[in-house]
């Protein structure tokens, strides 16, 4: 019996992409930087994979309705999530799970796998409130990364070595408060990528050292970019950002010109591991950069 178990678990992931998805998200990280910010790991994960820097943001272009539809699948109108801040829907959303939220990324691979390890680690508190804690393994936030800046990173890690998770993600609160602060576009935030692309260097060091990386796929992406010393309007500079993924099947292909939105990351994932998604999602897979 422990056996048949075993091999149940176990054929879930023959027809996926990967066992594992990595999802790195930088908060606040404009398209505009890229091509002048020092990020040798990133750019080394573009040149390896695919990418594009013309992802668009929902409107308004700002944190909760973004990191919403990234994860749950669908635009504002239908989840329901509608500002910087939201914690539950300011609009009814279209259909809830039995854990009553919205359906997420996390939630189809717990219904699709029982045993799957998925985790969520953050510094902004308000992603808590956007992944369906309840299919999560384990989600925690970091110290205040102003005293620790290094907290979130040691926490990946940490968890990644430990429990090997199908589904992680990882959520820096910056750029975004450096380009509060400081503003978008200056030294100060440049510096901040640069120190942030460091701690990624980290967590792709920890795939490999937890003897997962021949089977992983990493995304990197954000909920939004910004101009000046603030976000949520209408710029481009406001709703370009990356999409970048690499790592098994993933095509090494220059950067791709097909449209792609924020609620087509979670379609994508779910395509990773063959999950069937829900009716009320509407976004598309990018299936063309996977082999």
């Amino acid at each position: 019996m422990v056996c048949f178990v075993f091999f149940a678990h176990f054929s879930l992931y023959a027809g996926t992409k990967a066992k594992h998805v990595i999802l790195i998200g930088l908060d606040g990280w404009g398209s505009y930087s890229v091509e002048k910010a020092d990020m040798p790991v990133v750019k080394k994960l573009m040149g390896e994979g695919a990418y594009t820097l013309k992802k668009r943001a929902v409107l308004p272009s700002s944190s909760a309705v973004n990191w919403a539809s990234m994860f749950m699948g669908a635009c504002p109108e239908l989840h329901g999530y509608t500002e910087w801040g939201s914690r539950t829907p300011e609009i009814p959303s279209r259909e809830v799970t039995r854990h009553g939220i919205f359906p997420t990324i996390f939630s189809l691979l717990r219904e699709a796998d029982s045993k799957a390890e998925i985790g969520c680690l953050y510094e902004w508190d308000g992603i808590k409130y956007l992944v369906d804690t309840l299919s999560l393994n384990y989600h925690a936030g970091a110290s205040d990364y102003e005293k620790f800046p290094t907290s979130l990173s040691e926490m990946a890690v940490k968890y990644m070595k430990e429990k090997r998770p199908n589904l992680l993600a990882v959520v820096f609160d910056n750029p975004d408060h450096v380009g509060h602060a400081d503003g978008h576009d200056t030294p100060a935030y440049y510096a901040k990528l640069a120190e942030l692309d460091g701690y990624i260097g980290q967590i792709v060091e920890a795939a490999k050292e937890a003897g997962i990386w021949d089977d992983t796929i990493i995304i990197l992406s954000v909920d939004h970019g910004g101009i000046g010393k603030g976000h949520g309007g209408k710029t481009l500079q406001e709703l370009e950002t990356p999409f970048i993924v690499a790592g098994k099947n993933v095509k090494r292909i220059p950067e791709f010109k097909e449209s792609m939105m924020q609620f087509d990351i979670a379609a994508t994932i779910a395509y990773i591991f063959d999950l069937k998604t829900p009716q009320v999602w509407i976004g598309r897979p990018m299936k063309h950069v996977f082999k």
